[in-house]
């Protein structure tokens, strides 16, 4: 019997049990390190929650302080400013007199000054000049048809006595002699004709002045009634203001005025001379007339403003510092009453030592911006510091 094979006794098992073995869990290693995070993340911001203190309030912004003036109003020289363009205040034009011919000189420029009777330009006369020459040889042949005449009626007459020449032929010899005058005094009066004509083919001035344009040259066929030259007579423009008709009112002839060509700097003095009678119906505009000597800057057909001299008014005058301009015109800057400062289009008069006055845009009674308005911008809050009226 082997007894390897022999089973154990069952009843023995239970002397040689054993504990089943517990079974074992693994923990990630990353778990521990998060977690201490989390805990952390939590402990600031349940601090910062309930502990820390409320961020302070950002500063006010502070206001600008800006110097401001209340202009008032007084007595300054009223200005009424207009624009217009630039003419000529006679404007001659000169042509041919005679029947025309070939140019054979020009002799003056535009922006020339010429004298009354001036020779502006020639024309071609050979054909009159050579009419002339005969013209004086018939002269010269009807006098001496008349002397001789003359003299055969003198001893005609001188043998009327005696008897050998009738009465007949004394009328006769007179009336030879009356012919042999006569047309002496025509061919003079041919040759006087043929001289006008002559003289008319030289082009002059009717008066002194400018010349303002020329419309010939050299070798050109002219005609009559062609004009060759324009010219200023005297050397007088005007400038044509077209004001408003309020304004019209408040002109006469002979107030000053400054004309100022558009683009440039300069100013030229004129006056009134004339104020058309008739206002537009359709711009309500009149036209004044101011005369102007003429000078190099001053150019016919071009555009220039005006400012009027018409007598006091009572307008606010403000320093030129507080005078702004840009491409929409003149303009200050007002402080409102809220301390906001605002745009304010303005219409500038005359300037003196004083200031600048202002025909239009405010009252006088605002708080404009003295200096410095070029740095604010419209609705900013600035605190004024009111300075002294200018002047």
């Amino acid at each position: 019997m082997n007894m390897h094979n022999k089973l154990p006794d069952p009843q023995a098992a239970d002397l040689y049990s054993f504990p089943a073995p517990a079974a074992t869990t693994r923990r990630p290693r990353w778990l521990v390190p998060v977690a201490i995070a989390l805990v952390i993340v939590a402990a600031v911001f349940a601090y910062r929650t309930f502990f820390a203190p409320a961020p302070a309030a950002a500063p006010a912004p502070v206001a600008a302080q800006v110097t401001v003036v209340v202009p008032g109003t007084r007595s300054v020289t009223d200005a009424v400013t207009a624009t217009g363009s630039i003419a000529a205040r006679r404007d001659s034009a000169i042509g041919v007199q005679g029947e025309g011919g070939r140019v054979i000189a020009v002799l003056v420029e535009p922006g020339q000054s010429v004298a009354a009777g001036q020779v502006l330009a020639r024309i071609d006369r050979a054909v009159p000049v050579q009419t002339s020459a005969q013209l004086r040889a018939s002269i010269r042949s009807a006098e001496a048809d008349a002397r001789l005449a003359d003299a055969d009626l003198k001893r005609a007459q001188a043998l009327v006595a005696k008897g050998f020449i009738s009465k007949a032929d004394i009328d006769r010899r007179t009336a030879t002699r009356d012919g042999a005058l006569a047309r002496t005094e025509l061919a003079r009066a041919q040759l006087a004709a043929n001289e006008a004509l002559i003289a008319r083919l030289d082009v002059r001035a009717p008066a002194a002045g400018l010349v303002l344009s020329r419309a010939v040259e050299t070798g050109q066929i002219v005609n009559s009634g062609s004009a060759m030259f324009r010219i200023a007579e005297g050397g007088i423009l005007e400038m044509r203001a077209l004001v408003a008709e309020q304004d019209m009112a408040r002109l006469k002839p002979g107030m000053p005025a400054r004309v100022t060509p558009i683009g440039s700097t300069t100013s030229y003095p004129g006056k009134i001379w004339l104020l058309d009678p008739v206002i537009d119906a359709v711009s309500r505009q009149g036209v004044a007339r101011i005369a102007v000597p003429y000078a190099p800057g001053l150019r016919v057909g071009a555009f220039a403003k005006t400012a009027i001299d018409a007598g006091e008014a009572m307008r606010p005058v403000l320093p030129q510092s507080a005078i702004q301009a840009d491409d929409k015109g003149n303009f200050v800057m007002v402080v409102g009453a809220d301390n906001k400062v605002q745009r304010r289009a303005v219409t500038v008069g005359t300037v003196s030592n004083d200031g600048v006055s202002i025909n239009a845009g405010i009252t006088g009674t605002e708080k404009v911006v003295a200096n410095a308005g070029a740095f604010l911008r419209p609705g900013e809050k600035v605190a004024p510091i009111l300075a002294r009226t200018p002047g």
